[in-house]
């Protein structure tokens, strides 16, 4: 078996994932916008020695939970920049949208935020699409599953030539010759795309990292793909650890088929752990927070996921009504037909019934643990060791009181068994999750070596 060292982050939001958090704070209507707030989040989570912590966005206006409970307000290249200031070791990840804007904005933003933090930033790649992100952007209709590919790849291919284009050897500084850029050791492109076009080189130098680290999130055949091709790490889904199991080998082995060390591609599906000094001190703990939900809205939100009408879920301790929702999965959008399949068979596997199901994260998507710190560090050693991931992205239940948990039990119960990190291994990201420095190579035309 493996003896890897876990790899570890944190999805940051205003109150935490449970979507009931943000009723157990005293101040509740600026949660989305209190620096102070986000600022003790990722102290707690450097505490705890996390490599990064994950800053998701919905690139556009208002979303439908903004209604219901505290929402991503704050631009994430803006709020990482000022995590930086307050933080030395931990990871910053950025989320933005391939779809919308242009690649050079994206490059520039996320190489300045590795230099301001030495080395610490990375970029999570999306393309999901929605209609607040289609009406702020003044879009009149969005793009097809393979439409929003192709645009993603000559995206990122854009943003990595940029990243490589005035490396360090093109920094002469030479006061006797009045030169401080040589020109002709800048890498330039010149690229005219079906989407995108861009040409010479970006006004921010090679960065600490060499390059800056890449996140992408998804599970479809195309993000697959995709992720295996340019990112460093994979953000996924995985509810069922058999599934974990043939997602994790198959990027790996899209990896080498695109020359890569599959070492080099790490898997950290979601997890979403909620934890206290006994199992059922947790289960507890998960109803207070559960009874704070509207079970209404809840219960139609299920029904959407199953393609079933609302009335057949009103008895909540009901068996599921499986076969009524497999009848009707042609109706279930594309992009809910992962999320439910997983829910799903999670359920049968474990013989929920409606409200156990309703109750197991269906608004977040990622798997629930509920018990003790001892029992969930033998849970994530458990899947690491029979390669079902290589670390996790944490989706805390309130924070920061959820994560200092973590800092506090779990990451204790890591170090002990010699899974675990007792400092940081580095300075920069890269040094902490394991992955080399990103050494750019002279090349001819835009596609960039991953």
């Amino acid at each position: 078996m493996s003896r890897q060292h876990i790899r570890l982050g944190v999805n940051v939001l205003a109150s935490g994932r449970h979507d009931a958090a943000w009723k157990t704070f005293e101040e509740k209507r600026h949660l989305s916008t209190d620096i102070d707030h986000f600022i003790a989040i990722a102290k707690s989570a450097e505490r705890g020695l996390v490599d990064a912590i994950f800053l998701a966005d919905n690139p556009g206006g208002l979303v439908s939970e903004a209604y219901t409970r505290p929402w991503r307000a704050l631009d994430p290249a803006v709020l990482v920049a000022n995590l930086a200031a307050h933080t030395e070791h931990i990871g910053l990840v950025c989320t933005t949208t391939t779809l919308f804007g242009h690649p050079y904005t994206i490059a520039r933003q996320i190489a300045s935020i590795d230099h301001v933090s030495r080395g610490r930033a990375a970029w999570n790649i999306i393309t999901s699409q929605n209609p607040p992100a289609l009406d702020a952007y003044g879009a009149e209709k969005g793009w097809d599953q393979a439409e929003r590919y192709k645009r993603a790849e000559e995206f990122v291919q854009i943003v990595t030539a940029f990243w490589d284009s005035l490396p360090e050897e093109a920094l002469v500084a030479d006061p006797d010759n009045t030169v401080y850029l040589d020109p002709s050791r800048l890498r330039r492109l010149d690229y005219k795309g079906t989407h995108f076009s861009a040409r010479g080189a970006s006004s921010v130098p090679e960065t600490p990292q060499g390059r800056p680290v890449i996140f992408q999130a998804g599970q479809s055949s195309d993000s697959r793909a995709f992720g295996a091709r340019y990112a460093d790490a994979l953000f996924t889904g995985q509810r069922i650890i058999e599934g974990a199991r043939a997602f994790y080998s198959e990027v790996k082995t899209l990896a080498k088929s695109f020359g890569r060390d599959p070492d080099h591609l790490l898997v950290m599906p979601g997890l979403f752990p909620i934890l206290a000094s006994t199992e059922e001190e947790a289960k507890r703990h998960k109803r207070s927070l559960d009874d704070r939900l509207d079970s209404v809205a809840l219960r139609e939100e299920l029904a959407r996921h199953m393609a079933v009408d609302v009335s057949l879920l009103s008895d909540l301790d009901a068996p599921i009504p499986f076969a009524e929702s497999e009848a009707n999965e042609a109706l279930v959008p594309i992009a809910s037909r992962w999320h439910r399949a997983e829910m799903l068979k999670e359920a049968r596997q474990n013989g929920w019934n409606i409200r156990e199901l309703l109750f197991s994260n269906i608004t977040g998507g990622h798997r629930v643990f509920v018990g003790t710190p001892d029992g969930f560090a033998e849970d994530m050693l458990h899947w690491i060791d029979t390669k079902g991931a290589d670390g996790f992205n944490l989706n805390i239940d309130v924070q920061p009181t959820g994560l200092d948990l973590i800092a506090d039990e779990v990451i204790p119960v890591l170090q002990k068994l010699g899974r675990y990190r007792r400092a940081y291994n580095g300075r920069t990201l890269r040094d902490n999750l394991g992955l080399p420095r990103f050494d750019a190579k002279p090349r001819h035309g835009l596609a960039a070596a991953v």
